[in-house]
């Protein structure tokens, strides 16, 4: 079946000719910030208009939009799915079969993997722990790798979640296998590049920055931070991070220029840690730790000096130099967020939608809105002037250029 796009005026009229896409996990660069601007700071009693919505199976997968396309994974009866969904209709392009609904003795809901979409082709990790390189176009299968039977990896208690990187001609994953927890394939043929460590694998996943001097690829697993040669996968730096239950979510955040910002849920908190190069190589020295911001599962937002998140159901702004909290804000539950022109996305763990002044001053609400019901644990999208955002059974998409 061939698909037509048919582009109106006015949408011409209201975006420039650049797409402002968000093709994976974290958004282009990995930091949860958006560079749109222009979009509604005041909304309807409504919330902002909506385009459009779609009943999915249950999941925590993350959105991801590029040329035109959405893509998300959910499961349904027993079986788990990534779909493609047309931007601007919610219509279904195709889907893809990526496994068996993973069982987990306290329900699952997974999976919790997000699509990353590189050029022709959109990487999916299945949470039973297959890999597949498919054409974002059709959904034909361009490659395939199984973490478990094919490089003896073993599965996380919630199933694998990471969300591949790509820089480069690599794909960067974290999963246990046997030659190494930490890994890169190939991305045009899956084979492996390279595999690094034996730690317990957890659900975070892995950034690329330039740090100290050198690019590294930095992976939080149950056990530590890491900082890893992107070429060969050598150990530049580590720093124990033990949680309870290997439950190390949240991704690291570069604090520039020389510092990593960690942080994970039950009970622990987060650090600051300083990497230096030396004569002897790599160090990752602890500049503070605290209690402070515990992000269970939502990864926070670096905005100038000031790192913005969920402590638990709390949400908080602290000074990332130091750890001194700035002010706090309850009311969002465990909920969700990310960055753009000034202001925070904010998804609630029951479906509220909310954007708030981002200063380190005071917490300002501008606008919210009930947009879905249920559970929602997975973070905003923000692509092309669109929000979109999904609970445990629907995703929804928000116009927030009109509609004021």
């Amino acid at each position: 079946m061939k698909y037509i796009y048919y582009v109106s005026i006015s949408v011409l009229l209201c975006f420039s000719p650049a797409r402002a896409d968000w093709s994976q996990w974290l958004g282009p660069d990995r930091t949860g910030i958006s560079t749109e601007t222009g979009f509604l700071k005041t909304w309807p009693k409504d919330g902002p208009d909506v385009l459009w919505k779609k009943n999915l199976g249950v999941g925590f997968s993350g959105i991801s939009v590029a040329d035109g396309r959405v893509f998300t994974m959910f499961a349904e009866g027993d079986d788990e799915f990534v779909v493609c969904l047309n931007e601007e209709s919610g219509d279904e392009i195709w889907r893809f079969r990526t496994g068996g609904m993973f069982e987990e003795w306290q329900g699952g809901d997974v999976p919790r993997s997000q699509p990353t979409v590189d050029g022709k082709r959109v990487y999916v990790l299945g949470a039973e722990g297959t890999l597949y390189a498919l054409k974002a176009e059709n959904g034909d299968t361009t490659w395939t790798v199984d973490l478990v039977d094919g490089l003896g990896g073993r599965f996380p208690r919630f199933g694998f979640s990471t969300s591949p990187l790509v820089e480069g001609d690599l794909l960067f994953l974290e999963a246990a296998t046997r030659n190494g927890t930490f890994l890169a394939l190939r991305r045009n043929d899956g084979k492996v590049a390279w595999a690094s460590q034996k730690d317990v694998a957890s659900y975070s996943s892995p950034i690329a920055v330039d740090l100290a001097g050198a690019r590294q690829v930095i992976y939080f697993s149950g056990q530590a931070v890491v900082g890893l040669s992107p070429a060969d996968g050598s150990l530049y730096w580590r720093y124990p991070w033990k949680t309870s239950y290997d439950l190390n979510i949240a991704t690291p955040i570069l604090v520039p220029p020389d510092q990593v910002f960690i942080s994970s849920g039950y009970d622990h908190g987060a650090a600051l840690l300083r990497i230096e190069a030396g004569s002897d190589g790599f160090s990752a020295t602890r500049v503070w730790e605290s209690r402070r911001m515990k992000n269970h599962f939502g990864t926070s937002v670096l905005v100038g000096d000031y790192l913005y998140g969920f402590d638990n159901a709390i949400l908080k702004c602290i000074e990332a130099r130091t750890g001194k909290e700035q002010w706090k804000h309850r009311g969002y539950g465990k909920g969700a967020l990310i960055y753009a022109d000034g202001h925070l996305l904010l998804m609630s763990d029951n479906g509220r939608l909310a954007l708030a002044k981002a200063t380190p001053e005071g917490f300002e609400e501008r606008a919210g809105a009930q947009v879905l019901s249920g559970r929602s644990w997975t973070m905003p999208t923000l692509a092309n002037g669109r929000v979109f955002v999904r609970d445990m059974r629907k995703i929804v998409c928000l116009d927030l250029r009109s509609g004021g």
